[in-house]
Order: C-alpha cells, then sequence, then structure tokens
C-alpha cells in the first residue's frame, strides 16, 4: 500500500470509464453508474484533503478505495469489478502513470538541453584540450564537447519517446487471463482512457512487463551518460587539471580542511547510476523464470519503477543546476 498508493488517481479515472463503459453497454442501469461515479469522486477528493483513511490491512490501493466505496454505497460498489480483474486493472493504472512520468522526464531532459545549448553557445571561441585515452590529443572547442552531451541526452529522449507506443496499448478488459463473456467495448475505454489501440493477446496483457523494462533501460542509459559528464566535471574541476570552476553553490566544504571544495553533487550523480542500473537487472531477474501468465512476482515492478524514475528526475534537475553554476 505504501507504494503503490501513488496509483490512486490513475485507478479511480480508470475505474471511472470502466463504470461509464459498463452503463453504454446496458452491462450496469444508470443509478447504479451514478452511485459508483459519485462515490469514486468522493474518494478522490478526501485522498487529495488528506482525509482519506489507508488501511494496510487491504493490501492495496485498488482493495482501500474499493473498501471505501462499499462504506459509501453499499452493495452497489460490487458492480465495480463486473467484467474486471485486478489483473488487467493494474496493468492499466500502472501504464497510465508511466506515460505521464515518461512525458515528464522528456520535459527535464528538454530543460538540461537548453541549458547545455545556451553554455555552448557563450563557449564557442573557448579552448580546451581535446582527450584521447585522457590524455590530451587536440585542441577543440568547449562549445563541441558540450555539443557531445547534447546529442546524447536527445538520443535519451527519443528512447522515453518511443517507449510510448507500447504504453499506448490498452491492457482493460482482458480481465484475469483469458477475457470477459460480458459484452464489453474496450474501443470506448481505450479512447477515454488516452490509449491508442488495444492489447492484441489477453494471457500477454497480464503477464507482460516488457514496457517496464524498456522503461528501465531508458532510465538506466540516461543515468549513465549524466554519470559520464559528472565524472569529467569532477576531473576537470580538480587540482590536478584545473579547466573548470564550480561554484560555491554546488560544492561542499571539507570537515578538516577549509582550503577545499569538494565537487559532492557530481559525485552523487555519478553514484546514483548504479542504482538505477541494479533496477533494471533486479527486473530482468524477476521476469526470466516467470511462465505465463500473473504472478504476484509482479508486483514488485512498481516499486522498482518509482524508485528509479524519482532518482532520474532529481539527477536531471541536479545536474541542470550545476550547469548553470559552473564555468570554464
Amino acid at each position: 500500500l505504501d507504494i503503490d498508493k501513488k496509483l490512486y488517481k490513475e485507478d479511480i479515472l480508470a475505474s471511472k470509464i470502466h463504470t461509464e463503459m459498463l452503463f453504454r453497454q446496458k452491462i450496469i442501469s444508470f443509478k447504479v453508474k451514478n452511485k459508483i461515479i459519485y462515490g469514486l469522486n468522493k474518494i478522490e477528493k478526501e485522498i487529495l484533503k488528506k482525509k482519506f483513511e489507508f488501511n494496510k490491512k487491504l493490501e492495496d490501493i485498488h482493495m482501500n478505495i474499493e473498501h471505501r466505496l462499499f462504506q459509501l454505497i453499499g452493495d452497489d460498489a460490487g458492480y465495480i469489478h463486473t467484467a474486471r480483474s485486478r489483473n488487467d486493472q493494474v496493468v492499466t493504472d500502472f501504464k497510465i502513470w508511466m506515460k505521464t512520468a515518461t512525458i515528464e522526464i522528456n520535459k527535464n531532459l528538454n530543460y538540461l538541453i537548453k541549458t547545455l545549448l545556451k553554455i555552448s553557445e557563450k563557449n564557442i571561441e573557448t579552448i580546451m584540450p581535446g582527450f584521447t585515452h585522457l590524455k590530451n590529443a587536440q585542441p577543440v572547442s568547449f562549445a563541441h564537447y558540450l555539443m557531445a552531451y547534447v546529442e546524447m541526452f536527445t538520443r535519451d529522449k527519443k528512447r522515453f519517446t518511443n517507449n510510448l507506443d507500447n504504453l499506448n496499448e490498452n491492457p482493460l478488459g482482458v480481465a484475469a487471463l483469458t477475457g470477459t463473456s460480458f459484452n464489453i467495448d474496450r474501443n470506448y475505454t481505450s479512447k477515454k482512457l488516452g490509449f491508442k489501440k488495444l492489447t492484441n493477446n489477453s494471457i500477454d496483457t497480464v503477464s507482460d512487463r516488457d514496457f517496464v523494462l524498456d522503461f528501465l533501460y531508458s532510465v538506466s542509459v540516461c543515468s549513465m551518460h549524466i554519470s559520464r559528464i559528472a565524472e569529467e566535471l569532477i576531473i576537470w574541476s580538480s587540482d590536478g587539471f584545473n579547466l573548470i570552476n564550480l561554484s560555491d553553490k554546488i560544492v561542499t566544504g571539507s570537515s578538516i580542511m577549509p582550503q577545499k571544495k569538494n565537487p559532492d553533487l557530481l559525485e552523487y550523480l555519478r553514484g546514483k547510476s548504479g542504482i538505477s542500473f541494479g533496477n533494471l537487472f533486479s527486473m530482468l531477474t524477476i521476469l526470466k523464470g516467470l511462465p505465463l501468465s500473473y504472478f504476484k512476482d509482479l508486483q514488485d515492478d512498481k516499486e522498482i519503477v518509482f524508485k528509479s524514475n524519482d532518482t532520474l528526475i532529481n539527477c536531471l534537475k541536479i545536474f541542470d543546476e550545476i550547469l548553470k553554476n559552473s564555468s570554464p
């Protein structure tokens, strides 16, 4: 619950759209539909106002919301699970959340690229040594050097954008693993939830976590690029190279030597890449031995993705601040 309550907005949204679809298909009555929508809206307001009582005995956010719905509207709350299982419910919520997270990462990558471009524009005539094997090789423009990282972060953006294709397949309606005998309209729920198409195979849908691996891989590559330039800035700011100056805003002092300015933030960025790599390998390890279709092992995907996402967002923001407070 402490982990997946982050999905409450997505869960309520998907439940409301599912309920609307059930009514449109004449599976539930107008009265029942209105009661469920009223209850879900009230629950969302309670959570936003921090008046919702989360109960850890109820396992996850989905059960917490459903339990509260029963308290608010009575037995009619049970209709919310008509033609739906928690298996397709969870994947739907997760995909909606990951689409939003991916767009947010790309927004932060845009900020970072713009900062690199601004610094490059000011330093076309700034000459520095270009290295091979970390040995002085040829003189290069500082702008030329930074633009190499613009290319890397632009490719990162493309990787995240490409992931949206797989995230845009709607899982809702495949139920536990073989669909449902109710006459549901998956095209309606796809359109209303912002998905571009339906998933094709119900068994694959509930067990598929390729989209999680794609996301974690993209996070890992982006983290690696941040780590590489962090390492360069650490080297360039060292007394041995002295090519770049880091503002006092982004360094820390020594506990015993007042003359020192330690590049702790850059070291933080370099170290965080290891966490991103570890999360990718954790997910690969979870999936490698799973037969079809759904298993509880898959529950760990959310904690892994949330941690990787939060770490990368923090690293992108911190690195942008470092760049703005560095000078050759």
